[in-house]
């Protein structure tokens, strides 16, 4: 069976890069994805496969039945794009003024959807179910897991596989981690409210960038001096705002940053720690502030069977010519609340473009893809459900040889 889905593969591979390229000239945002929804439904129906909308807000879940009992594998594939203007100067640019796929989401829609669409064909052969999970808003906080989650997309599925179209890593690479790999992203947001007043009289005020400078400095030493080396974090302030002409003294500041970590211990002190020594410089500078921690997704976690499972698989792919361990990413993914509920893994499919030193990174105006990486990455996501299924009765690290 194997053999056949990577053929079917192959043969609709032409299609894959037109589904990807279409959807990429045509992108939505995050809670906006009602076009590519209806694209997405559009394309099971026709199959004849069964589909439910708006799960969880736009999500879709789609079902393929197997002919013979045995395990439920889900496969999840995100859509929504980013807020960007696309630069590239390719014949799929996106045609919507400040929008654009700048991660690969179009990518993991059309790898799934032909993934679909060969495993129906083959569903005789199947031995269990394949629920396809196609996921809107990722990339914005609270994200589309979570409501789809509740929404029930999970019922019944005994694990769950996905992957990240990687463009910074070469083709033919897959990267794998056990435990964390994708860190918690969470956003915080500090007020400064001191006192303002002429540039030329500073004694008469309570300078809000100063109080602001010194709080930037001092959220540093949360990471350095208090936080348990061998746990990795980042405090990062990315916006400091204190607009006002050349020659007054800022009676206010808003400082906006973030935090990442792996740990939930550590998370929960950097959260209280980011307070006190807040309240300790405003006090210092007898200003007042308001704090607020919003928390985005929690760290990805991959289960050790399930990922031990997949590198084995990923090293029977013939396109594929390394499988190798990467570090933790300190970026987020909300794929996290999928293993949070279910047995899985996520990983790294290379993407990296042909012909390039340095690839553009994710979220970059001109970010590409090496479209290769697709029917790598539906090979492996289906040799990993058809195996799973396979082996419901035997040792995960010791695949079947079809």
């Amino acid at each position: 069976m194997l053999k056949k889905l990577n053929e079917l593969l192959e043969e609709h591979y032409d299609e894959m890069v037109e589904i990807r390229r279409y959807l990429h000239q045509f992108p939505e945002v995050s809670f906006k994805e009602f076009h590519t929804a209806t694209y997405i439904a559009d394309f099971y129906k026709d199959l004849g496969i069964p589909v439910t909308m708006n799960v969880g807000g736009n999500g879709l879940v789609a079902k393929i039945n197997g002919a013979l009992p045995g395990k439920t594998v889900a496969l999840r594939a995100d859509f929504d794009a980013l807020p960007i203007q696309d630069e590239k100067e390719v014949e799929y640019k996106s045609k919507v003024p400040g929008v654009m796929h700048a991660c690969g989401h179009d990518g993991h829609t059309a790898t799934l959807l032909i993934l679909a669409k060969c495993l129906n064909k083959l569903r005789d052969q199947l031995a269990g179910n394949v629920v396809l999970i196609h996921q809107h808003a990722e990339e914005y906080a609270p994200g589309g897991a979570i409501a789809m989650i509740q929404d029930g997309c999970l019922e019944g599925v005994d694990v769950i596989f996905g992957t990240h179209l990687w463009a910074g890593v070469p083709v033919g690479t897959i990267q794998y981690r056990v435990g964390p790999v994708m860190a918690a992203a969470d956003r915080f947001s500090i007020k400064i409210q001191g006192s303002g007043g002429h540039g030329a009289q500073p004694h008469k005020t309570k300078d809000a960038i100063v109080t602001g400078s010194q709080l930037v400095m001092n959220l540093q030493q949360i990471v350095s001096r208090r936080v348990n080396p061998v746990d990795p974090a980042v405090i990062s302030v990315g916006t400091f705002v204190a607009e006002n002409a050349f020659n007054v003294i800022a009676d206010s500041a808003q400082l906006i940053g973030t935090v990442r970590t792996f740990n939930d211990d550590v998370r929960d002190q950097i959260e209280k720690e980011i307070d006190t020594v807040t309240a300790a410089t405003c006090a210092l500078n007898d200003s007042t502030y308001e704090y607020t921690f919003d928390r985005g997704y929690p760290a990805v976690v991959n289960h050790k069977e399930e990922t031990e499972f997949l590198v084995e698989i990923a090293k029977q792919i013939p396109e594929v010519g390394a499988v190798e361990e990467t570090e933790p990413h300190m970026g987020g993914e909300d794929y996290a609340y999928y293993l949070r509920h279910v047995k899985g893994t996520f990983f790294f499919t290379g993407a990296k473009p042909e012909g390039v030193e340095v690839a553009y990174p994710h979220h970059h105006p001109k970010f590409d893809i090496n479209e290769k990486s697709m029917l790598i990455a539906a090979k492996t996501l289906g040799s990993a459900t058809v195996q799973y299924q396979n082996q419901s009765q035997k040792s995960l690290v010791q695949p079947h040889q079809a």
